[in-house]
């Protein structure tokens, strides 16, 4: 009896709170800590052909995250992904030149000119974003292929504004008293180009706009967007506006985009009509596919696989077989490059349905969200 009655006492004690710690994966920690020293100290030691094939990467990245939200996340196919990215390249230009060159220009400061050039890039896609929220599927696609040919039409035309089929040159970035052009600056007894100051404002964006969207996807509305690519109807009757979602990523991934247009315009120095085409579109597309669909560190890796092919293959042709120059009776780097790609994109389809990163998250023993579907 004596016994019962102290157990009765004991569970009537408050008993003290257990103390949580918090455990730090100190290994990814680490990892994530090498990779920023590397990033911020590469324009030390490499050579301008590397660092812009570093920040045509970083463009890339930027634009496909905003393809994968559509498509990858939403279950939205998008064609006219080029269109946007246009827009962002040569709305810099309009809102940043002075107009010296005999085209039109706001003579606008520059860092204002790229926050407007994504703005217009939005707006775009907000014009655009009602026939996105009512499509779907190969409907939407064909709709925004229209886009393609629009913008091109445009960007030959509009003399005034694109250039025609010369381009336009791009107005350097201004931002702190620092002007990013060809200009040295000496840090560290190291001469800093073009190339070597935009570098870190390639990885500020890319690093901002990957955890925007990685906070998209985790938080409510990716859980919305997965439930309306997984099953429309379902998500509807849940109380998801589903067309109001379709709209909304629309923008974003316009939004984008636009970015991306900016950044590229800033290391090619050049707009040309020509870049933007269909064939750009089919890359971004190609990048989602065999990085990984819905998933933001899968639209890092496929636009640096893209991105970084006919690059490496341009530069090693000559040690390369049957890869020469374009003329010269081989195969030419960027050919090739998109034979590459291309068998990359079936292999995935029918292997790696996550992508690339499914390979990784396999390992760690976590769902890819391009395998749920």
């Amino acid at each position: 009896m004596s016994e019962v009655l102290a157990r009765e006492e004991t569970a009537d004690e408050p008993r003290p709170a257990r103390r949580r710690t918090l455990r730090l994966p100190h290994g990814r920690v680490y990892v994530l800590a090498g990779c920023a020293v590397l990033l911020l100290g590469l324009p030390f030691y490499l050579e301008r052909f590397w660092l812009q094939a570093g920040l045509f990467t970083m463009a890339a990245a930027i634009g496909a995250i905003g393809i994968n939200l559509l498509t990858g996340a939403t279950g939205q196919l998008s064609m006219g992904h080029a269109f946007f990215l246009a827009v962002g390249a040569y709305g810099y230009c309009v809102f940043a030149a002075d107009g010296s060159d005999g085209l039109t220009g706001l003579g606008l400061p520059t860092w204002l000119a790229a926050v407007l050039a994504v703005a217009v890039a939005g707006l775009a896609g907000g014009l655009f974003s009602p026939i996105a929220g009512r499509l779907r599927g190969a409907y939407l696609g064909i709709a925004t292929l229209a886009l393609i040919f629009i913008g091109q039409h445009v960007l030959f035309n509009a003399g005034d504004l694109t250039g025609g089929f010369n381009g336009r040159d791009v107005p350097p970035l201004s931002l702190f008293g620092l002007t990013f052009d060809d200009r040295e600056t000496v840090v560290a007894a190291v001469p800093f180009g073009s190339a070597e100051k935009l570098w870190y404002v390639g990885v500020l964006l890319l690093l901002v706009g990957a955890l925007f969207a990685r906070g998209v996807l985790r938080g409510r509305p990716g859980r919305a967007l997965n439930a309306i690519r997984d099953h429309r109807i379902a998500a509807g009757v849940i109380g998801v506006p589903v067309a109001r979602y379709r709209a909304g990523v629309f923008v974003l991934s316009s939004m984008y985009a636009g970015l991306a247009g900016v950044l590229l315009a800033l290391v090619f120095q050049r707009t040309v009509p020509d870049y933007f085409g269909i064939t750009l579109s089919l890359d971004y597309l190609a990048m989602i596919v065999i990085g990984g669909l819905g998933s933001v560190a899968g639209a890092v890796v496929g636009a640096a696989f893209v991105s970084l092919l006919p690059q490496l293959l341009t530069h090693y042709s000559d040690a390369l077989p049957l890869v020469s120059d374009p003329g010269t009776g081989g195969i030419a780097p960027g050919e090739a490059a998109r034979y590459l790609y291309g068998a990359a994109v079936v292999a995935a389809v029918l292997f790696l349905p996550g992508g690339l990163v499914s390979v990784a998250a396999r390992r760690r023993g976590r769902p890819n969200p391009g395998e749920k579907r």
